[in-house]
């Protein structure tokens, strides 16, 4: 088995609402909410994991990343202006695969 980790950089909005920040990812609708700041950060990560996590065991990123109207991209390119802070995902997958001489394109 071999392990390989891959990550994701979302974008991240966080508001003050009454005593609670609030912390979104807008391009997945996940939210999550904590008593500071960089609580609020922390749990969004933790949520966009088990997120992101889940699809993967359910066999629905794909779709998932689809109708958030994500596609590939020719070339890596500067991280848009549109959103002023990002948080990292990382995802940690195991590979079962048998023989690294297997190509399954």
């Amino acid at each position: 088995m071999q392990t390989i980790q891959m990550t994701m950089k979302l974008p991240v909005i966080v508001n003050l609402s009454g005593k609670w920040y609030i912390a979104s990812c807008p391009i997945l609708d996940v939210i999550a909410q904590g008593d500071t700041e960089p609580k609020a950060k922390s749990n969004l990560a933790d949520a966009l994991y088990l997120f992101l996590t889940s699809c993967i065991e359910r066999g629905t990123l794909d779709a998932v990343l689809k109708e958030s109207g994500f596609r590939p991209a020719n070339k890596v390119t500067a991280l848009s202006d549109d959103f002023n802070e990002y948080i990292d995902i990382p995802l940690n997958l195991l590979s079962e695969m048998e023989s690294p001489q297997l190509c399954r394109a």
